[in-house]
């Protein structure tokens, strides 16, 4: 069955909030302090590339233990759907295509959103802990025809597989920056997805 790949984060849902929460929670519980609007302005990032900079003293593992237990405690809550997600992904799925989510958070993190904004029975895979390059392996292993992502690392993860790359501005990556990494197309959100999802599949 042909796949399509989907980044989680500020492409599908909207977890600013509950992500610049558990990193705050997370450096302040061992004492650190922390710029919240650095931390929004980077959403998208790996973990491994946040926490050295407010708690470089902190083993990442540590951190990152204390980092998803305050997200699934109360981050879950704080996630809204992003406009035109469900209906891109319904316009996918009816289609006959397999839909893969591929994103930074471990996959059963992945899974516990989609079941919270009610996105779950779309989804057919997903591979969490993957960024950038490592988003190509899995988009690859998949054969993953595109992967829409709002961030350059989602951009480089499909251009990397040979897969077409939209870029959604719902991030904190312009549109400008998407199309200097070089996305195949730049959608203001998904609610311009099914336009162009109509002319992908007319020619796939």
């Amino acid at each position: 069955m042909r796949v399509i790949g989907f980044d989680l984060d500020m492409t599908l849902v909207d977890s600013a909030d509950a992500i610049v929460d558990a990193v705050a929670h997370t450096c302040r519980h061992f004492g650190g302090t922390v710029d919240e609007d650095v931390v929004r302005a980077g959403v998208g990032l790996p973990l491994e590339v946040v926490f050295p900079d407010f708690i470089p003293q902190v083993p990442y593992e540590e951190a990152l233990a204390v980092y998803r237990a305050r997200y699934l405690s109360h981050g879950l809550a704080m996630q809204s759907l992003l406009p035109g997600a469900r209906e891109a992904l319904a316009a996918v799925a009816d289609d006959g295509f397999r839909i893969l989510v591929v994103s930074a958070k471990k996959d059963t993190h992945v899974r516990a959103v989609l079941d919270e904004v009610g996105l779950s029975e779309y989804v057919a895979d997903v591979v969490g802990e993957r960024f950038a390059e490592t988003k190509a392996e899995a988009l690859r292993d998949h054969a993953a025809l595109a992967y829409v992502g709002d961030h350059t690392g989602d951009v480089r993860g499909a251009l990397g597989a040979g897969a077409v790359a939209v870029a959604v501005a719902t991030g904190p990556t312009s549109v400008e920056d998407l199309r200097a990494a070089g996305a195949d197309v730049v959608l203001c959100d998904l609610t311009e997805f099914p336009v162009w999802w109509t002319g992908f599949t007319s020619v796939t």
